[in-house]
């Protein structure tokens, strides 16, 4: 067993962090309000709930359903707008000692330009482009999700590229055929690195009712689930990009999950779901994680990225 303590910083393209362990968005909230209950300067970052640049209401409720392995929902991107979350719930968060990752969407293209415009100035170390919600027609003419098409996801990534200087990550789907083909768009597109996976498209329904639970109607599964998922995106995108950093996302609920996403090929993780349970599931993911590292002899997380054996 390792006496040295373990060494956490990863690279994810331009940007260096400290730790491997992040929080998806979505998952954490807009501001502190969730920070507050941990140390969040111990995490690599803080990925911000996604914000479009003019306030947004979202999906009527309910918006959460638990299922068997996780949960369903269809929030639909609820947000203040940039300009409020720049102004008052971002220094919130900065003020617990988040590193922030600023995650951007849009009805159009030109919405992620100007969301991402709205943060220049502002005190983060990201931004993420959610091309890739299915709880909201963020489409473009062909009426699919944004990253459910090639030439879609490029004109997003790009259009954000284009309005910052800041390492830029694509949050892809799972639910395409070929998600590699999405991923070289998002890369051709200007993408500094990749966010693996958003939600599994999914229906929940009461049969007494005979409706969907969801105000919504349909939404997307994460949790437990849908890991082998989030897995085997991480594994085939890696492989075939093997030099684009990957954030890991998809039921990471231990440090067990984090190591299996890192061995696949992910070169940080981002708790999600597991926050709704637990708030301080990111530190304990992280200790863990630790721990696993000490037990195994590994000095460096880093060095577990892509050491996947076999096949």
């Amino acid at each position: 067993m390792t006496s040295a303590p373990v060494d956490l910083g990863v690279d994810l393209g331009p940007l260096r962090l400290p730790s491997p362990v992040l929080t998806a968005s979505g998952t954490f909230g807009h501001g502190d309000e969730v920070a507050r209950l941990g140390d969040p300067a111990r995490l690599g970052a803080v990925t911000a709930k996604s914000v479009s640049p003019e306030p947004w209401a979202g999906k009527p409720a309910p918006r959460l359903h638990t299922t068997a392995a996780g949960m369903v929902n269809a929030v639909g991107l609820q947000g203040p707008g940039m300009s409020e979350w720049v102004g008052h719930d971002l220094p919130a968060l900065r003020a617990t000692g988040a590193r922030v990752i600023a995650s951007v969407w849009g009805h159009t293209v030109d919405d992620f330009a100007r969301a991402t415009e709205m943060l220049e100035g502002a005190d983060v170390v990201a931004v993420e482009v959610n091309a890739s919600c299915p709880n909201l027609h963020a489409i473009h003419e062909s009426g699919a999700i944004w990253a459910h098409d090639p030439e879609a996801t490029g004109s997003v990534v790009r259009a954000v590229r284009g309005a910052t200087a800041l390492p830029v990550f694509a949050k892809l789907s799972p639910n395409v055929t070929d998600i590699t083909e999405i991923a070289r768009a998002a890369v051709d597109g200007g993408a500094d690195g990749l966010t693996l996976v958003n939600t599994v498209l999914a229906l929940v329904i009461d049969a007494e009712r005979r409706r969907p639970v969801l105000g919504g109607g349909g939404g997307g599964l994460s949790g437990p689930a849908i890991k082998p998922v989030a897995l085997r995106a991480v594994h085939a995108v890696t492989r075939a990009l093997p030099h684009v950093p990957v954030i890991g996302t998809g039921g990471v609920q231990s440090g067990v999950d984090a190591v299996e996403m890192l061995l696949a090929g992910a070169s940080a993780v981002a708790v999600g779901t597991a926050n709704f349970r637990d708030p301080r599931a990111p530190y304990r993911v992280l200790d863990e994680l630790v721990e696993w590292c000490a037990r195994h002899d590994v000095a460096r997380v880093r060095d577990l990225t892509g050491a996947l054996e076999g096949p």
